[in-house]
């Protein structure tokens, strides 16, 4: 369902003149699976999402949603995603109702279809009460669940949510979390990416361990325990990214070192 290969972004930097923000990633994530992006802030996980969802155009590499590729086919893509983030906006001036029916009609749902969708989704997320409470008057969970309800408005097979539940009370967190296991049970390929642990441990198929736009290990958690000899997930993560620093020490010693030989 997505494919991604040696993907890699850069940037200009006014400083260093030169940024990576993904260096060489590669993964796949299938129907009915939860595939965890697990890192720090920064570490290259909302740029390899904002590729998948054609946000941003890749420096070299490739990747492939449902079978459409995010640069030439990005059109196609966007049909077949559902982006959720806590930086999601919900307009002020327009009420919940209005919001998730705009975005309906902007994937040319006819008037049907949209209609039974929202009472669908409307149900199901408990939003009746807030049908006409406008964006302006919404708390944070009510957003959020507004967010998610139009992201999944064209039942895409697709859904990516990215730091989901990043700034969030327990309560709309774990409602949040139960949702995107709810989609998996349903058959959707999900990418969730997320720097709490214990939220990618508890919920995710398989993992990835991203650090300075690098993957550091992947596999589920068993097969990552047994690789690295650690049970622990935080134990694990803090191991990879303390040796990944290490190495990071000794290429640039040793690239001093060859300069001063030269």
């Amino acid at each position: 369902m997505i494919q991604v290969t040696d993907l890699r972004k850069s940037y200009r930097d006014l400083k260093s003149g030169h940024f990576v923000a993904l260096d060489g990633v590669s993964f796949a994530a299938h129907p009915g699976e939860i595939y965890g992006l697990l890192g720090p802030n920064g570490a290259g996980k909302t740029t390899a999402l904002r590729i998948l969802s054609t946000v941003l155009v890749p420096t070299s590499g490739t990747a492939t949603v449902a079978g459409y590729d995010v640069v030439s086919q990005a059109a196609d893509v966007r049909r077949h995603i559902g982006f959720v983030s806590t930086n999601t906006a919900v307009y002020d001036r327009m009420t919940a109702w209005e919001l998730v029916e705009y975005f309906g009609r902007l994937h040319g749902m006819d008037r049907e279809r949209l209609k039974d969708r929202m009472e669908f989704l409307f149900d199901r997320f408990q939003m009746r009460n807030i049908r006409d409470t406008l964006g302006s008057k919404m708390s944070t969970g009510m957003k959020q669940k507004v967010s998610i309800t139009r992201a999944l408005i064209h039942d895409p097979p697709v859904l990516i949510f990215d730091e989901a539940t990043s700034g969030l009370d327990v309560l709309v967190a774990r409602e949040v979390l139960r949702t995107v296991g709810q989609l998996r049970d349903a058959g959707k390929c999900v990418i969730f990416s997320s720097h709490i642990m214990r939220e990618v441990e508890r919920l995710c198929d398989r993992i990835a361990v991203i650090y300075r736009g690098r993957m550091l290990a992947e596999g589920t958690l068993d097969e990552l325990a047994e690789r690295h000899g650690e049970r622990d997930l935080e134990e694990l993560f803090f191991r990879l990214i303390s040796l990944h620093e290490i190495q990071l020490e000794r290429d640039a010693a040793f690239g001093a070192a060859g300069r001063e030989a030269s």
